[in-house]
């Protein structure tokens, strides 16, 4: 039997409609229409373009009306932390800021006044970064606030404005450092604790959950009359974990694009001191699952690169870049990705040099050469996060899986596999939407659980495995990198 389903996938970059087709054990994608995520800038203030990003949506939803196929259900999947706040009747407060604003560096005083660190961890296992939610609402005016009557995260926010339901599924909801995952619900002792208004909180939900049919303005509009809106799994990284083409218990993913999501897959979170001290984080996967991991410094650093460069007349491709990365001298010098300098956009080739003329390494003075030194670095860090996460549990891994976008740049799968001393297996690119797309095919009852799910990643993408090659060379790079 044939089933259809819509994957609504936003990224930093960029947002994609994706048709799926799941037919005799396999899954198959089908891109329908791709649009920009461009943030609004206004002089230190980055906010996002919401109805910009509907437009993409609607133009991909009326693509798939067109195909005049019977299509069961559409959800949406975004990044973690940011989100929307809804007025009285139902319309987001403008503006819906960036998680790179800059107004949380003043706000984490504000919450930390009120929650030391250490009560913070302990009532959600969420690792301190600048960015979480907890800390952008306590950044948010007191007028902003009073008038908002709920909150919701991208995706979420998403399937509302698609269906009318409002509801934050609980993938999303474990990112906001507001949740508490020992009593799943939503964590009072905090809210209360920040001054946060508690009705502000919509309800949690479940994976896989159907909220409704698409609207009937939107229906009649992109010919999509049968469509249900669920909430699958909201937060793309549940989604990208969700298509891991694994097999037993004893593996680690990264889910590598702009930000790069190290970790493992386990049954319960670990909310200790050792956990708290390597700032891991706990997040909600399908089916309970914990996802313990940590939320690196991805491909920001290539992406920037290339900005920068773009701007200067030079419009180098991510292939371009590679290729002359892979040619240039390896491991010259090394670099911290988890430097605070490298978070804020512009003149990511200068911050590079900086950082390598600070800690006297040569500064690399080719594109190639900056890149080589950012993926390599990268893949220390990798290799680190690893054998941190690992302690943790008391295990080793056998093998990482690496699957979004960044599971294309070979360079950086072998210098990881280098790196860590372990087996690297990349694939499938389109994780996050196979995700996705699998989840609401458990929800119609195509699919009977997330183990089938997993088979049929395996049956229907190709993987590229990378054996680790380990040298003097990279020994001698991991302890110029543990140095810094």
């Amino acid at each position: 039997m044939t089933s259809r389903y819509l994957s609504i996938d936003l990224g930093a970059e960029s947002g994609r409609v994706m048709l799926g087709t799941l037919e005799d054990g396999c899954i198959a994608l089908e891109e329908l229409s791709r649009f920009g995520n461009k943030p609004i800038r206004e002089g230190e203030r980055i906010y996002w373009d919401i109805p910009a990003l509907l437009d993409g949506i609607r133009a991909g939803l009326a693509k798939a009306g067109a195909l005049g196929q019977v299509i069961t259900s559409v959800s949406a999947d975004a990044w973690g932390v940011d989100y929307v706040l809804l007025d009285d009747d139902g319309e987001i407060i403008e503006p819906v800021f960036h998680y790179r604003d800059p107004r949380t560096a003043e706000a984490e005083k504000t919450v930390l006044a009120k929650v030391d660190w250490p009560t913070l961890f302990d009532e959600t296992g969420i690792q301190y970064m600048l960015l979480n939610t907890s800390i952008q609402l306590c950044a948010e005016s007191p007028a902003r606030l009073a008038k908002a009557t709920q909150l919701l995260t991208i995706a979420d926010a998403i399937n509302y404005l698609l269906c009318g339901v409002a509801k934050i599924e609980v993938s999303m909801a474990s990112t906001t450092q507001l949740y508490n995952p020992r009593l799943a619900k939503w964590s009072d002792r905090l809210i209360d604790a920040l001054g946060l208004p508690n009705a502000m909180f919509p309800e949690i939900t479940a994976p896989a959950t159907t909220l409704g049919p698409l609207k009937p303005g939107l229906a009649a509009e992109t010919g999509l009359a049968k469509l249900n809106v669920v909430a699958s799994l909201s937060h793309d990284t549940a989604c990208a974990v969700a298509a891991c083409p694994a097999e037993g218990e004893r593996w680690a993913y990264i889910s590598s694009g702009t930000w790069s999501l190290i970790g493992l897959e386990i049954s319960e979170p670990i909310i200790t001191d050792a956990c708290r001290e390597l700032n891991f984080t706990n997040e909600i996967g399908y089916g309970g699952s914990i996802r313990l991991l940590k939320n690196i410094i991805g491909l920001w650093l290539v992406q920037e690169c290339r900005r920068s460069w773009a701007a200067q007349g030079n419009d180098y491709s991510y292939a371009d870049l590679a290729g002359q990365a892979a040619a240039a001298e390896p491991y010259v010098s090394v670099l911290n990705p988890s430097d605070p300098r490298f978070l804020a956009p512009d003149d990511m080739p200068r911050r590079i040099a900086d950082a390598c003329r600070e800690t006297s390494q040569p500064i690399p003075a080719t594109p190639g050469a900056i890149i080589r030194c950012a993926l390599e670095s990268l893949s220390l860090l990798y290799a680190r996060t690893l054998r941190e996460s690992e302690q943790l549990v008391g295990w080793r891994a056998t093998t990482v899986h690496i699957v979004g976008g960044g599971s294309r740049n070979e360079l950086l799968n072998q210098l990881t596999a280098d790196a860590a001393n372990i087996r690297v297996v990349a694939g499938p690119v389109e994780a996050t939407a196979s995700g996705n797309i699998l989840v609401q095919a458990i929800a119609a009852g195509a699919v009977k659980d997330l183990a089938e799910a997993r088979q049929i990643v395996r049956n229907s993408f190709d993987t590229k495995t990378f054996e680790p090659n380990p040298s003097e060379a990279t020994e001698a790079a991991r302890a110029r990198f543990d140095q810094l």
